[in-house]
């Protein structure tokens, strides 16, 4: 059988970087691990092909050519994998669709032959059965038997040689899955549970191995939502993954997500920057206890959470960073609350958005409860929101537009730039000059250095650097590219789209109109 596996194109986002690929001479920043991770699970006797329509077009001939075409994606995507069950049903192909949207919302696609719902790992038999039964005979939703989750210990290495690696600015591996908290607004802990389940540190290695055999080097991202959710298993696998990195020379940076309590636990800090770790996102979410509360993040209020930052950076590690308005208890001054904190930690690249009930979470679950849904998520964090807060809506989204237009400004952009570069640790792990390092500078250097508007902005930061850190050079290179994305997007996309959102609140809702509470509002929709 032939087996296409399609990963849909990505709207822009913040997290897409689509200004700041062309500087690195990339197509997308990310592969489609899902897709890579499902190939090893197939059948040997299939004949596999994958298309990224982030790295490249969907072609009739690929679409022809399938037996069978297989869909990944997250919310986001709807749109696009709309399109592309679309095509493969008038040209008459079998579609298969799985991944983080089906797992949250199963009714998204209708038009889909196969649904697959739930961790692949020991269940694609089922799916391969389904396949080769007779249409109207196999089963339309395949989902788990049982509550019981595949074990991290049978998961197959990814199969990095379906794609072409120099069409991403880094790869991708994952070490763990689950999360042992217990975040409202959360779909982790609802999907792959509270119990962080992790690979071997001989799987670990043998997927770098695997990684290194196509030839790539540079940054890997370990996708793990929380690295540190089994903290003993991670310090048992670090010193494998040194070891290996140390008898390769070192062939890769690698960065990834955690909690904030990581900053708890300096010697795995410090195990972490020592084998190659350069920077980890956290989710801080909001300097407001009310509200950390509010969503059960109780991590977050073990340590103050700007000197979690400092700690985190001082050892090493740069520090991105999430952020959320609109929780219940949230009022008007969150806006310059969270303006002030952000603007005094070294966390240049800070996300922010507004709260989201994300299908099959406890939030949504009290929300339904309330009254308070409004629609299915659209996965889009700058459409108005998809339930009644307690905050009036024009408030909390005029609030929001301020607060990002403010905090993607050149000037303060590159300020927390500079405090970074003044922050970060040295990093223990020997630095490389990565394939194609000297163009992406000179792409640089003409782009930003002399043609871009925040030029001037760009070498003072450059100057800076090197003057008190000179080796944070390369960061201070990524961090001015990454910028040049955070803030055309800002200004481009994100202001306009919440321009137009507020427009149609204001069409339809009274000047004075008094604030939906908890409770108050009966579920309708937009």
């Amino acid at each position: 059988m032939r087996a296409l596996l399609v990963h849909p194109r990505t709207p822009p986002t913040y997290w897409g970087f689509q200004h700041s690929l062309p500087i690195a001479g990339k197509a997308a920043s990310l592969p489609p691990l899902g897709l890579l991770s499902l190939a090893p699970l197939l059948p040997d006797g299939w004949d596999l092909r994958v298309v990224d329509e982030n790295t490249e077009p969907l072609r009739d001939e690929a679409l022809r050519w399938a037996d069978v075409v297989l869909l990944t994606g997250m919310i986001i995507h709807a749109p696009a994998m709309h399109e592309i069950l679309a095509r493969a049903r008038r040209l008459g192909k079998r579609t298969v669709v799985g991944g983080p949207a089906v797992n949250t919302d199963p009714g998204l696609f209708p038009e889909a032959d196969h649904l697959f719902r739930g961790e692949a790992e020991g269940r694609t038999d089922e799916l391969v059965r389904a396949l080769q039964a007779p249409g109207e005979k196999a089963r339309r939703v395949l989902s788990p038997e049982t509550e019981e989750r595949p074990s991290m210990e049978i998961v197959p290495r990814p199969r990095f040689d379906l794609i072409d690696h120099k069409r991403y600015a880094s790869m991708s591996v994952q070490y763990s899955r689950g999360c042992p908290f217990q975040c409202e607004f959360c779909d982790i802990i609802e999907v792959f549970g509270r119990k962080p389940r992790t690979k071997t540190p001989a799987q670990v290695t043998a997927e770098l191995d695997a990684l290194r055999a196509t030839g790539y080097r540079g940054s890997v991202f370990f996708v793990d939502d929380n690295f540190i959710g089994n903290r003993v298993a991670v310090a048992g696998m670090l010193p494998h993954v040194k070891e290996w990195q140390e008898q390769h020379g070192f062939p890769f940076e690698f960065y990834t997500e955690a909690s904030v309590d990581l900053a708890t636990k300096p010697e795995l800090i410090d195990s972490m920057v020592g084998t190659g770790f350069t920077s980890v996102f956290l989710g801080i979410e909001s300097p407001s206890p009310e509200a950390l509360k509010e969503t059960h993040k109780f991590q977050n209020l073990r340590l103050d959470p700007a000197e979690a930052v400092r700690r985190i950076t001082r050892a090493g590690l740069q520090v991105f960073a999430g952020f959320i308005v609109g929780f219940d208890n949230d009022g008007p001054q969150i806006f310059e609350l969270q303006r002030d904190f952000i603007s005094s930690v070294p966390v240049p690249v800070a996300m922010i958005g507004v709260l989201t009930a994300l299908p099959g979470t406890q939030l949504t679950r009290r929300l339904e409860k309330e009254g308070r849904l409004r629609i299915v998520t659209t996965g889009d964090q700058f459409d108005r929101p998809n339930f009644h807060t307690t905050m009036d809506e024009r408030t909390l989204l005029a609030g929001y537009a301020e607060l990002l237009g403010e905090l993607y400004r050149a000037d303060s952009f590159y300020k927390r730039c500079e405090l970074l570069i003044d922050t970060v640790g040295r990093p223990k792990a020997p630095l490389r000059w990565r394939p194609g390092g000297l163009r992406v500078l000179l792409r640089t250097l003409w782009s930003i250095g002399l043609r871009s508007p925040r030029r001037r902005e760009f070498w003072r930061l450059v100057a800076r650097t090197l003057r008190r850190a000179p080796h944070a050079f390369p960061r201070a290179i990524e961090l001015a590219i990454q910028g040049e994305h955070l803030i055309r997007y800002t200004r481009e996309d994100v202001l306009p789209r919440l321009g137009r959102a507020l427009q149609a609140i204001r069409a339809e809702v009274p000047a004075g109109a008094t604030p939906l509470r908890a409770g108050a509002a009966a579920a309708q929709p937009l």
